[in-house]
């Protein structure tokens, strides 16, 4: 393990992924926002995480601007795509920072949106 990487990852953690396309058999190295962190076996630690972009040209539906740079671990202007989720192995994965607290109601709001179909399916 790299003295970069970190054993306690958590939700909220910004951290440097290589994160797959969806529209291709690609991956590239960028930032992430894990939302949540299930242990899969006592080895490793699976990560949810969300895409974090400063593709600010072509914005999504509930794109979050990420307001404290540095606190993230960040040097540039960027967005958590909320609707851009993908799971990985902790192991790959170096913490940079963590998402303000403003910023993670912006993110859980939107979570909220995208899953409330789901959580409310069949009462």
């Amino acid at each position: 393990m790299s003295a970069e990487q970190n054993c306690a990852i958590a939700p909220w953690d910004i951290v440097r992924v290589d994160f797959p396309f969806a529209d291709q058999a690609a991956t590239r190295r960028r930032p992430a926002l894990v939302i949540a962190a299930p242990a899969a076996t006592g080895a490793f630690t699976v990560l949810w995480v969300l895409m974090i972009t400063s593709a600010a040209r072509e914005r999504w539906p509930l794109d979050v601007p990420i307001s404290d740079l540095p606190l993230g671990g960040l040097s540039h202007a960027c967005v958590v795509r909320v609707g851009k989720v993908t799971t990985l192995d902790e192991r790959l994965a170096a913490r940079i920072g963590e998402l303000s607290t403003p910023d993670r109601a912006e993110v859980a709001a939107g979570l909220g949106m995208l899953l409330s179909p789901v959580l409310h399916a069949g009462r």
